[in-house]
């Protein structure tokens, strides 16, 4: 069931919103002082494309430095990723086979505006199993 939603979510939503966050990546990468939040904007491009069977938990290390590096990233790209899931959130849940796809779209919000203190993991084989 994970891979046809994926394969779904990727037609539907997932490939626009993976070109957002490599669009921000790259436009990051440009100033050299940006590379930490281009490195979050392209692990997230990878939940965005395939988010079914994995989920976000919080870095239990994460400290004041994550929360300021978070205030810079919804600045520079946080706030407009953040309306794109929305939208396309909004979008998906008008039809019944998008509903699901729009709820994970509406999770993925709080990664778009406070990526950094945030790890994707799997769920298959939980948040604590390493």
């Amino acid at each position: 069931m994970r891979t046809i939603l994926n394969i779904i979510w990727l037609i539907l939503a997932g490939f626009v919103l993976f070109l957002g966050y490599a669009l921000a990546g790259i436009l990051l990468c440009i100033p050299i002082i940006t590379i930490p939040w281009a490195i979050a904007s392209f692990r997230i491009a990878g939940y965005a494309i395939w988010p079914f069977g994995r989920q976000i938990v919080s870095k239990p290390t994460a400290g004041v430095g994550s929360f300021l590096g978070n205030v810079i990233w919804v600045i520079l790209a946080g706030w407009w990723l953040a309306i794109g899931h929305i939208i396309s959130g909004i979008a998906l849940c008008i039809t019944i086979i998008g509903i699901p796809m729009g709820i994970a779209d509406f999770k993925m919000v709080p990664i778009s505006l406070m990526p950094l203190g945030k790890e994707i993991v799997s769920t298959r084989t939980g948040a604590f199993a390493r």
